[in-house]
């Protein structure tokens, strides 16, 4: 695996998503709005689609940084994201 990145910055989460066909989703579990997903494409039946806006409000009041990776190991684009506390 190529090097990760972490990021806070709504722009830079929503372009990277975005350009791997990807949507805010959530999975509502009564937490603080519940758990942040990035869905791509293949609909998971336990997430919501949301908007960027309400994606961005759960992620802010659970303090979150978005972790990624650009690029795998041999240069291809990758999907690979998780949330971490900040």
């Amino acid at each position: 695996m190529s090097s990760s990145e972490t990021t806070t910055d709504h722009k830079t989460i929503q372009k990277w998503a975005e350009a791997r066909e990807g949507r805010p989703a959530i999975i509502r579990n009564g937490k603080e709005g519940g758990v942040l997903r990035i869905d791509f494409r293949e609909k998971e039946e336990e997430f919501d689609e949301i908007g960027w806006d309400e994606f961005f409000d759960v992620f802010d009041k659970n303090k979150l940084a978005f972790l990624y990776q650009d690029k795998t190991r041999d240069g291809e684009t990758s999907r690979f994201n998780k949330f971490v506390e900040r």
